[in-house]
């Protein structure tokens, strides 16, 4: 039986992920965000703005979502262009998932602030090494009533740590979704029904993780087929 090829555009924003010889999940997928996107029912195209080219308003039309993987950074100020692509998600409504540096642009974006050495600074905190050690995995807990409750269950998860840095304040409008087990933010999302923001500081799309993350891509395509069907209406009738 024929099957319905996917519609819905999904924009990577950032880095794809490194090839890698570890095994992913169940191996139903390979590694990294394209692949991640096409398993959850979606086309991924990847962008960049560059100086003097497109801006995002022109390279997002036709768009449904966005993936912001995120570029390394020596401040926690984030990079001017994935700080206008956060604002422009947020004023489009545009759903946006972003992973580990994007989750600190989101973060630092809408008025949040980051520890930059987590080893210096929060010295009680479990080793969030970077780079990690080979199959470094460490527990969350998923708070009840977020959307990443919705995403993966509520309870506890364990999740791949790839990570210096961690939020400290979490932006204005924006909630925790998950901690580790040490209290260090692993997850925020957006507070407004109306606009899926979801950040995560693991790596769902890596040779290390696991199986049940297609879900993070899943919820991000569910996503965007709920703010599709609400931007459509039907044709008036001119004569009416």
């Amino acid at each position: 039986m024929a099957t319905t090829p996917p519609s819905l555009r999904i924009a990577v924003c950032g880095p794809e992920e490194a090839a890698s010889t570890e095994g992913r999940g169940c191996g139903l997928w390979s590694v990294g965000y394209a692949a991640s996107v096409t398993a959850a029912g979606a086309i991924p195209s990847f962008l960049e703005e560059k100086p003097g080219g497109p801006s995002w308003d022109e390279l997002l039309d036709g768009f449904h979502g966005v993936i912001l993987t995120g570029e390394s950074r020596a401040s926690a100020q984030p990079i001017a262009s994935e700080e206008r692509l956060c604002r422009l998600c947020r004023k489009l409504g545009l759903p946006i998932l972003a992973v580990d540096q994007g989750l600190h642009a989101l973060n630092a974006t809408f008025g949040g602030s980051l520890y930059l050495d987590l080893a210096r600074e929060l010295p009680e905190a479990l080793q969030h090494r970077h780079p990690p050690e080979k199959g470094l995995r460490h527990a969350i807990e998923v708070v009840r009533g977020t959307r990443l409750a919705d995403i993966y269950g509520e309870g506890e998860l364990v999740v791949n740590s790839e990570h210096r840095r961690a939020i400290c304040k979490v932006a204005r409008g924006f909630r925790v979704g998950a901690r580790a087990l040490d209290g260090v933010i692993e997850a925020i999302e957006a507070e407004a029904d109306n606009w899926f923001a979801v950040g995560v500081q693991w790596r769902p799309a890596a040779g290390t993780a696991s199986g049940l993350d297609i879900q993070v891509f899943r919820g991000l395509v569910d996503a965007c087929t709920r703010s599709q069907s609400k931007r459509v209406r039907p044709v008036l009738n001119a004569a009416a």
